[in-house]
């Protein structure tokens, strides 16, 4: 096709396409990138009038490369683009391929009808694949006729990266070229995509892709992999219960509970024990007493789905009702263990009362059978102080860390039907730490923090990969893992470690007298362990949080401290964990306060904000909302 031709051909797709970007009167959206020499560009509505058949409706804004349209450049047909969409969640990899598909072939279609013969699109082909550990990201390649220059069968290559915009809506990020991945275009057009900005109503969005953040779901204690990040999220730094200002919504929750609320699109389950002493309570704040409660009247536990959206409570089942079998901690509760959902089934421990399967619409699957789960104090056997760990869904299994007085054990089971797959017995003291799986490009590793040893498993089978001596007596906070590093602590004196092990390990890795590396340890620390709260790896820094508010940072990669200090004002001091969004630190106090920290080598506090109630469960947060559970009630925050 000759060059006037090709160019009477774009005109004519402008015209069909090009369009105001404009939302809404007074909201236009404008998609900018870095500027570059010869790199050209169009704004194009979604839907455009070449592919009319697209389900999205939005704006496109493109960039091609200089030498697009000339078949000798080695830039040919080579660009980026952007798609947003202002009220769609971000698309999955069967929506991607569709929606693309459509487009290429409206846009092969529209062009090569002045070819002779027209272009036929039907054996267009689109292949694509997630990119490993990177949820959000694509690989594709688009096997067509190009039809604006040769006219000739080409393979079209793309990276995609599809997410959420923090002023709504989401996107689907695109760089393509038929160049191998190799060549020197693609650097170029990975720095275009990098540029990019989406600004609305004199805001700028933040963009994140599922691998930065989960959106929408967060399917178990602190998120997916525990992680507790959350980027692209726009959440507001002050909001005040007392006035509303920034709550969405406060809604009551009955019974006592530690365990924090798991969200699966829009619909948020929380777990809780209702006694029948109505003076029920537990006791808050920072004190060594071991005593149980005396509270053992008859219990109800329930697991409740909540409309995330509005605070309506869908459904609550009685997953059990009687005496409880053991005792509780006077600061714990009957429902401690955060429950799990994979977005078709909720599990929900209650230590010795067992583990129970519902579909997300409330309907009871099965019950498993843990027996009693004497967990308490390792050296005083008759404090009971009740179980914390928290279920995972592994594939088509449960996973549970089940640390007790006697027979230890890590299990599996069966997702569907409830029965054992497979059963690992563990020599080990009483724990409350919530196993972790940990993805790599050979295998996967279920870690747990354990007394005797933190231990690295298979999670298909139970089988022992690694394991590290020299944690605490008493290990409550569970591993987290990020860039190649699982980062494990706890916090009793004297040892008080925090051990960052390289994934992939084998073998017994403890560190020899005197060492703090090893080939698989890449550092430690000792006597700066938290007891209670779990690390937070965010933005190449890991942040621990004490019990009593002291709050360290340690390079990811070295384990240099950056700080470690007091947080002024709080009395009662942390149990929950800390989440990360934005550049900012959530840490929830037992005072009912929630501390923002700026992230970033110096402790740096931009906000206090009280919901007027102890806060003792990690919040979640989806869709630029922070849910924290007090002891009595739901707060949605949000703008």
């Amino acid at each position: 096709m000759k060059p006037a031709l090709i160019q009477r051909c774009l005109a004519a797709l402008v015209c069909m396409a090009l369009v105001p970007a404009t939302i809404g009167q007074d909201d236009a959206i404008k998609i900018t990138f870095e500027e570059r020499p010869g790199w050209r560009g169009e704004t194009i509505k979604l839907p455009p009038g070449f592919a009319r058949d697209m389900t999205v409706k939005g704006i496109e804004e493109i960039r091609f490369a200089p030498g697009m349209f000339k078949a000798d450049q080695e830039d040919f047909f080579s660009y980026a683009l952007v798609f947003y969409f202002p009220n769609e969640k971000p698309l999955d990899q069967k929506r991607i391929q569709s929606e693309l598909l459509k487009y290429y072939r409206g846009l092969a279609a529209a062009v090569g009808k002045r070819r002779d013969p027209p272009i036929e699109t039907k054996g267009f082909k689109l292949d694509i694949k997630p990119v490993r550990k990177e949820p959000g990201k694509y690989e594709a390649t688009l096997h067509w006729i190009e039809p604006f220059t040769t006219g000739k069968p080409q393979a079209l290559h793309f990276e995609l990266k599809a997410g959420r915009a923090s002023l709504g809506g989401s996107y689907l990020a695109t760089a393509a070229s038929p160049q191998v991945k190799k060549h020197k275009i693609w650097p170029t057009l990975r720095k275009m995509l990098a540029s990019v900005k989406i600004h609305s109503g004199g805001k700028t969005a933040k963009l994140a892709t599922a691998a930065s953040t989960q959106t929408e779901h967060w399917p178990s204690f602190r998120g997916s992999y525990a992680s507790g990040v959350a980027d692209g999220q726009d959440l507001p730094l002050r909001w005040d219960a007392k006035t509303g200002l920034n709550v969405r919504y406060r809604v009551p929750i009955p019974g006592l509970a530690h365990s924090s609320p798991v969200i699966w699109g829009d619909k948020l389950f929380l777990t809780t024990a209702v006694s029948q002493d109505k003076k029920a309570s537990f006791q808050p704040g920072l004190y060594g007493s071991g005593k149980a409660s005396e509270d053992r009247s008859v219990h109800t536990w329930n697991v409740v789905c909540i409309d995330k959206r509005t605070g309506k409570t869908l459904w609550t089942r009685t997953a059990a009702q009687g005496k409880p079998i053991d005792k509780r901690h006077i600061k714990a509760t009957y429902a401690n263990a955060t429950p799990a959902t994979d977005g078709k089934h909720v599990v929900a421990m209650f230590g010795s009362q067992g583990l129970f399967a519902y579909t997300i619409d409330g309907d009871l699957l099965w019950k498993h059978d843990l027996g009693r789960l004497d967990v308490g104090a390792y050296n005083a056997p008759q404090y009971e102080w009740g179980s914390a760990s928290s279920p995972i869904i592994y594939r088509n299994m449960v996973i549970i860390q089940c640390d007790t007085q006697k027979q230890s054990f890590i299990r599996a089971i069966d997702l569907k039907t409830g029965k054992t797959v497979w059963n690992t017995q563990r020599d080990e003291l009483p724990s409350w730490g919530t196993p972790t799986i940990v993805r790599g490009p050979d295998r996967d590793e279920l870690v747990t923090n354990g007394s005797n040893y933190i231990r690295g498993y298979d999670p298909m089978t139970g089988r022992e990969h690694w394991r590290l001596g020299g944690s605490s007596k008493i290990t409550a906070p569970t591993p987290v893992y990020g860039d190649n590093f699982i980062v494990v602590a706890s916090g009793r004196s004297p040892e008080r470690p925090i051990f960052a092990i390289r994934r992939g390990a084998k073998g017994d890795i403890t560190l020899d007298s005197g060492e703090t590396a090893n080939k698989f340890v890449a550092w430690s620390k000792t006597r700066r362990g938290p007891y209670m709260p779990t690390p937070l790896i965010y933005q190449g820094r890991v942040y621990t949080l004490g019990n009593s508010g002291i709050v360290a940072c340690y390079d990811l990669q070295t384990g240099q401290e950056a700080f470690i200090e007091r947080l002024d004002g709080t009395s009662n001091g942390f149990s929950a964990s800390p989440v990360a969004a934005d550049g900012r630190l959530y840490l929830p106090s037992e005072d009912g306060e929630v501390v923002v920290l700026q992230a970033g080598g110096e402790l740096k506090t931009l906000a206090r904000n009280n919901i007027g109630e102890p806060i003792m469960a990690t919040p979640a947060i989806s869709d630029n909302t922070l849910f924290i559970r007090g002891s009595q009630h739901l707060f949605a925050i949000s703008r």
